[in-house]
């Protein structure tokens, strides 16, 4: 029996991914470090478990051994940390920026961040009482190179990167207008890297244009994008200035420094 308090109601399904949880529940009751013995009994695990749990944990840095027989939370929590804070103050720093962004334009305005070879859409704003629009639903996700904000995220890569997307992903289209094809890839991301803007012209959904313009943190990297969707025949170049003042301000609000 677990002798921590659960983070959660649910159980999880799987015994050992319990039995984790159990753990870090009790070295993050510690600032310093814990003894294989002290673990053993908050957590209720037999010490040969936790021993084994916890060498395992340290492989992937999520515990350190500070001296034999003692455990602590590793540096890779800290690290997968300020990856979520990055996430959670870019979703901060945009949300005023691109509501007001959407009030000029009256069209949806996304805010969407990178995860593998797809973004996720973590933020939008957009009004419903103004007739047809394209609204991307929070927590969607989409190819990386079937989108405007996913192609700013490829061109920031380099050839070898961006080659070995397409071989994982067969830059599989879905609809007429989609890049299938390497060397149309490339040609479209040296135009994003000369203009630092990007477009989908219906590459995703037939009937859907995109512009999108990069966010960068203080350390000049590209960590989201900002992408207006419309109906074809409602999409207006007119709008990309005001795309790019927008990024630009989320981006300083983030402490970033460089003109984009």
């Amino acid at each position: 029996m677990r002798k921590v308090d659960a983070l959660h109601a649910a159980t999880p399904s799987i015994q050992v991914i319990e039995r984790i949880f159990a753990l870090i529940d009790v070295l993050s009751s510690r600032e310093d470090a814990v003894s294989l013995k002290e673990i053993s009994e908050k957590s209720g695990l037999h010490p040969s478990t936790a021993h084994r749990i916890l060498n395992d944990l340290a492989c992937g840095r999520f515990v350190d051994r500070p001296e034999p027989g003692s455990y602590r939370l590793g540096m890779r929590l800290l690290e997968l940390g300020n990856l979520v804070k990055g996430r959670l103050n870019v979703r901060d720093a945009a949300l005023l920026p691109m509501r007001e962004l959407h009030r000029q334009i009256q069209q949806p305005v996304n805010l969407s961040v990178r995860q593998g070879d797809e973004i996720i859409y973590i933020e939008r704003a957009f009004s419903e009482r103004s007739g047809m629009q394209v609204v991307r639903a929070i927590g969607g996700r989409a190819p990386l190179h079937l989108t405007s904000v996913g192609k700013l995220f490829l061109s920031a890569d380099d050839i070898q990167k961006v080659r070995a997307y397409a071989t994982r992903t067969g830059l599989n289209g879905q609809t007429r207008n989609s890049i299938t094809q390497i060397s149309l890839l490339e040609r479209e991301l040296s135009k994003v890297r000369q203009y630092g803007v990007a477009h989908d012209n219906e590459e995703l959904e037939l009937g859907v244009r995109c512009l999108a313009a990069g966010i960068y943190d203080d350390q000049s990297k590209l960590i989201a994008g900002l992408s207006i969707s419309a109906p074809s025949d409602r999409m207006s170049d007119e709008w990309l200035p005001k795309l790019q003042t927008t990024a630009q301000q989320i981006s300083v609000a983030l402490g970033f420094r460089k003109s984009i």
